[in-house]
């Protein structure tokens, strides 16, 4: 293979990737009220729901796709959840769940 062609294969799979959509904490903590009936006013969860207060964007983003698209099903609350949120939804509760300690 030569280098070029292996660099438009590189530059195809780069531009397959969806760009990360940044969330925005304010419109997060609004929809975070949703999420409170589970774990919590302060998303500290308790014995039958787990902590997601300083959850990374990436993991907490992994976690709500995972549970949307069906590939993650130990919940089916999270699940019936996740599909309501939208990718920007999802980013944006990332966002403001990072920002809790």
């Amino acid at each position: 293979m030569s280098k070029l062609t292996i660099a438009v294969l590189i530059a195809a799979g780069v531009m397959l990737v969806p760009p990360a959509q940044a969330g925005d904490a304010a419109a997060g903590e609004a929809l975070a009220e949703s999420c409170a009936d589970c774990h919590g006013e302060d998303g500290k969860g308790d014995e039958d729901f787990p902590a997601i207060v300083g959850m990374s964007e990436a993991d907490f983003t992994k976690a709500m796709v995972e549970y949307r698209d069906g590939t993650r099903a130990d919940s089916k609350q999270m699940t019936k959840a996740a599909k309501k949120l939208s990718d920007g939804e999802i980013a944006d509760l990332a966002a403001y769940f990072a920002t809790l300690k």
